[in-house]
């Protein structure tokens, strides 16, 4: 089941409660599809057709693997019976998961929090997560319940959203606010800075680290088609922070769409929407793994790098 919701205060920022529900909620949507662009694009870069580092899902095959977060399974319909044999699904919004999308592999789904992952230490080969731990409380937890589940030589692949994620629309809502009301609120959800995630990814056990960021930016015809797709449409990324403003006057949208339009806006009345992605992957250990040679073990000095062009020089001549 669903891990309990925390009470609100610094190490809990999300009402994990009401995420189920808008989660539970988005899945229902007859046009849950159109919004899987963002998905699609990160799925791309991880398979190293964008700026990400790819994800190594060829080298081996991974007989049983784990997606943490699935969704409706966006990572799941990608995956062929060459690179994996048995997926299990994750998700606390069980709409999502009854509602999944077609697969050639085997799945299984259940119900879970991704801080609370209930599964055996050393069981899977293979963990991946898109889009959906930047909604976590405790997110050094939550790696280190991925951590625990991984075989020795596993690997977890995750892409997540970064702190620049919607700045153009922060912004905007919080000059309308404080023009119009005297004051703003948070209504874009807090992120992980990516100079911390290395840290959290190593403090967790993992080793051989890559992380990443890019930035995809996506147009809209306004502020409220926007706003639709992220709250009310398919996406299930409505804000479910604790300290959250209930309701947003519409004199307050009004603002915030023409301040969006003349800071932000295309030549075209368009305006763009960025988000941050931060792309990870991260090796639990085992002894067949390389080495870094032990301290003080170099024969070679940084200064002598200096030589080499001069050396090279005369081994041509």
């Amino acid at each position: 089941a669903a891990g309990a919701a925390a009470p609100p205060g610094a190490l809990s920022p999300f009402d994990r409660r009401l995420k189920r529900k808008q989660k539970n909620w988005a899945a229902l949507q007859p046009e849950a599809a159109k919004c899987d662009y963002l998905r699609e694009e990160v799925r791309r870069a991880r398979a190293g057709g964008g700026r990400g580092p790819a994800a190594p899902l060829t080298a081996s095959p991974f007989p049983l693997a784990l997606d943490v977060g699935s969704g409706r399974g966006y990572i799941a319909q990608h995956l062929t019976k060459e690179t994996v044999g048995k997926l299990i699904q994750v998700d606390i919004a069980e709409n999502a998961l009854k509602n999944t999308l077609e697969t050639e592999i085997p799945t299984v789904s259940v119900v879970a929090d991704e801080e609370f992952l209930p599964f055996r230490e050393d069981t899977f080969d293979l963990v991946v997560s898109s889009l959906s731990l930047h909604w976590v409380n405790d997110l050094p937890k939550a790696f280190r319940e991925i951590h625990q589940v991984l075989k020795p030589d596993g690997v977890f692949i995750g892409a997540m959203f970064g702190g620049d994620t919607l700045y153009e629309l922060r912004c905007s809502l919080q000059l309308a606010e404080l023009e119009r009301e005297g004051g703003f609120s948070p209504h874009v959800s807090p992120f992980t800075a990516v100079s911390d995630l290395g840290h959290l990814l190593s403090r967790a056990g993992f080793n051989t680290l890559t992380v990443d960021t890019d930035e995809i930016q996506v147009n809209y015809p306004g502020l409220f088609e926007l706003m639709e797709d992220l709250q009310g449409k398919c996406m299930g990324e409505s804000n479910c922070s604790w300290n959250r403003k209930p309701l947003l006057h519409r004199e307050t949208i009004l603002a915030a769409a023409a301040i969006y339009q003349e800071m932000y806006g295309n030549s075209d009345g368009s305006i763009p929407a960025t988000f941050q992605i931060y792309y990870m992957i991260g090796w639990k250990f085992h002894e067949s793994q390389a080495k870094p040679a032990q301290r003080g073990s170099a024969t070679v000095s940084f200064g002598d790098l200096a030589k080499i062009n001069g050396l090279l020089s005369r081994k041509e001549k």
